[in-house]
């Protein structure tokens, strides 16, 4: 009995089970913080889900180390010389450090771009020149579509800046081109007139008129304002013309057009 008390009380038998009873609760507690601090994080897209990814990749290196030294700690009480082992991962550490360092640069870059929400999937973006959609963001690349179809993949590492098109609404102001003899107070209503068309059109946000801009050699430049998401301003320019252009016809408001005048000797 006293034998069976002894084996039961030494240290090779009950502080391995300590050792294993400290890693399990501190898996626990770091798993408790990382839900603390990611509670409000809810995987609704793509990019959301890529966050879920890190962060299941952290909570899985936090455990294996853990269990990495767990085990040194065991191997320890029965008198293996821990120190070879941890030498011997510190050099191949080092040596996968070197032959991939591109690759972790680029994947901690990814990270980093994704944490950050520096850009996402479908945003209009420049990197170093070139401009384009982007159509895939990966941990390690960017690939990005220019407006003329060539497609581009970038390293997540080989660029430090970057402009983002889609992070705010734009300004997009219009000018118009009316004739001296317009009445201006009447100019102004039937712009007014067009605000809930202009709403109408997708990704507009706001519209306002700001005033005569410009007193022309040939016509009065009035100009307006039309808040759009951004990268949309085009096409939504174009249909505010083709309505201002209607409208105009409809109130013979007229538009000064260039003409020439040809005279003739006999």
């Amino acid at each position: 009995m006293e034998k069976f008390i002894d084996i039961i009380t030494s240290e090779k038998v009950y502080l391995p089970i300590v050792y294993i009873l400290i890693g399990i609760i501190l898996n626990i507690i770091l798993g408790k913080i990382v839900n603390k601090f990611t509670c409000k994080h809810k995987s609704s897209s793509g990019k959301d889900k890529r966050k879920d990814t890190i962060i299941n990749l952290g909570k899985n290196i936090f455990k294996y180390l853990i269990l990495i030294f767990v085990v040194l700690g065991i191997l320890n009480l029965y008198g293996v010389d821990t120190t070879s082992i941890i030498a011997s991962l510190g050099v191949f550490a080092a040596v996968i450090g070197l032959a991939f360092q591109d690759i972790i640069k680029d994947f901690l870059a990814g990270v980093t771009i994704i944490f950050d929400n520096k850009y996402a999937v479908g945003d209009t973006i420049e990197i170093n020149g070139f401009m384009g959609t982007v159509i895939s963001l990966g941990l390690r690349t960017t690939k990005i579509k220019s407006a003329s179809g060539e497609i581009k993949c970038i390293g997540n590492a080989s660029f430090s800046e970057v402009v983002n098109y889609n992070l705010a609404d734009t300004d997009l102001f219009i000018k118009l081109n009316v004739a001296y003899d317009t009445d201006i107070d009447k100019l102004e209503k039937v712009l007014l007139d067009l605000k809930d068309d202009v709403l109408a059109i997708e990704d507009v946000k706001d519209y306002n008129l700001l005033g005569i801009d410009e007193l022309g050699s040939s016509s009065i430049v009035y100009m307006i304002e039309v808040k759009c998401k951004a990268m949309a301003q085009y096409a939504i320019k174009r249909k505010i013309f083709r309505i201002v252009k209607d409208k105009f016809d409809v109130e013979n408001i007229k538009i000064p057009f260039t003409t020439i005048e040809v005279n003739v000797r006999k």
